[in-house]
């Protein structure tokens, strides 16, 4: 058994719950700094749909912040620094 912290969600159940196209355009858009409202504008959906995008990818990702989400997205070369 090893001693290191282990999470919801490994690598392994990531690579297996990749973000869809829709989700990738949604995760550029928040690291760009847009809110929910402009992403809906942005992409002609609901604000009620980039919200729900966003907490898709939040789940899949386990990550728990808009700062996580920057940092995911920046880390995989989705958007620049």
């Amino acid at each position: 058994m090893t001693d290191r912290p282990t999470s919801l969600h490994s690598i392994s159940d990531r690579e297996r719950m990749p973000l869809t196209a829709r989700e990738r355009e949604t995760i550029q858009l928040i690291a760009e700094g847009k809110t929910s409202k402009e992403i809906g504008a942005l992409l002609g959906i609901s604000v009620k749909t980039a919200e729900s995008h966003r907490a898709n990818i939040m789940h899949k990702l386990d990550i728990h912040d808009t700062a996580g989400l920057v940092r995911y997205a920046i880390r995989s070369g989705l958007v620049e620094a």
